[in-house]
């Protein structure tokens, strides 16, 4: 597949996945047309359509401040707000848009990966894996979450398709000694990055933070700079409720970067430009579909006219 193919099919997939969320912005911005500038009334309903389509209080009042200003030529038209909102997305998005970057000096460079049970947490390792060996790294995978023998399972399913070394121990073992062996072999067989998934339950968040301190005392004897990244995966079909989970996994693990996944069609898109103007975190990657290439680094003007539905 030419470049320019794989371009445009990640375009429509992004499309795709957002198209819900750009219909339901559309539709609650429908008829606030009016002169050249935007009426107090006019702005009120403006908040209420962006905060209706999960953007978020924040974003809303802020994207609300800045069109406050605005001057329409011509008037207020449907094509031109959209247009007008977008451009706020855009400037929104932009400082948080991302890539992960395999950096680490001396290899390998440690990433914990965390996230509620059912996020989607095995599969985007998965998938990150992927995008690493395209970029032509040596990857290795870690098991660490060995409270859900099911979660073991699944990534050496993965790991084997994807032809990555993992590192793996008995359900119930101990997570630290998992990490610790995986990363004394990617040392020493000269891997490039090493993908550790963690314990997923929030239920008992002191003895999650627990775990996760040992792991990092672990890593810290073989690596004083790992982990070099700690990534949330946030599941988009929870909405507002995924905003919540990074408040608390930034006081648990200590969260660096996100990865929202499951933007594929759900209403629930624009919780990405929530989390952006709330937390500032780095967004890495955004999945938009199950496919073990769904997920990438986006475009956050693109995503951000596809939001608007100044995309077509």
């Amino acid at each position: 597949m030419s470049p320019e193919t794989a371009s445009s099919s990640w375009s429509d997939r992004l499309l795709g996945g957002f198209r819900k969320t750009s219909e339901r912005l559309a539709e609650n911005l429908g008829g606030i047309v009016g002169a050249s500038r935007l009426t107090e009334a006019q702005l009120d309903d403006l908040e209420d359509a962006l905060i209706l389509s999960d953007l978020g209080p924040r974003a809303a009042a802020r994207i609300r401040e800045k069109l406050k200003a605005a001057k329409f030529e011509g008037g207020v038209d449907e094509q031109g707000l959209k247009e007008a909102v977008a451009e706020e997305i855009a400037a929104i998005l932009r400082p948080v848009a991302k890539p992960l970057e395999i950096i680490a000096f001396p290899r390998p460079q440690v990433i914990l990966v965390i996230g509620v049970n059912g996020s989607g947490k095995t599969t985007t390792i998965a998938k990150l894996a992927h995008l690493f060996q395209e970029q032509d790294y040596g990857v290795m995978l870690a098991a660490g979450d060995t409270f859900r023998a099911a979660a073991i399972g699944q990534l050496k399913v993965w790991a084997e398709r994807l032809g990555v070394p993992i590192v793996t121990g008995p359900e119930g073992g101990d997570p630290a000694a998992i990490v610790f062996d995986a990363v004394k072999s990617a040392t020493d067989t000269g891997i490039d990055t090493l993908i550790v998934d963690t314990a997923g339950r929030l239920q008992n968040k002191r003895e999650l933070m627990d775990e996760l301190a040992k792991v990092r005392r672990v890593l810290g004897r073989l690596n004083p700079e790992a982990p070099h990244d700690v990534v949330l995966v946030l599941d988009a079909t929870n909405g507002q409720n995924a905003l919540q989970q990074i408040e608390i996994f930034k006081e648990v693990a200590g969260v660096t970067g996100l990865i929202m996944t499951k933007l594929d069609g759900t209403a629930r898109g624009g919780v990405l430009v929530a989390a952006a103007e709330q937390y500032g975190l780095p967004i890495h990657a955004i999945g938009v579909g199950e496919k073990i290439d769904d997920l990438r680094p986006f475009d956050p003007d693109l995503l951000a006219k596809v939001i608007a539905g100044v995309y077509r």
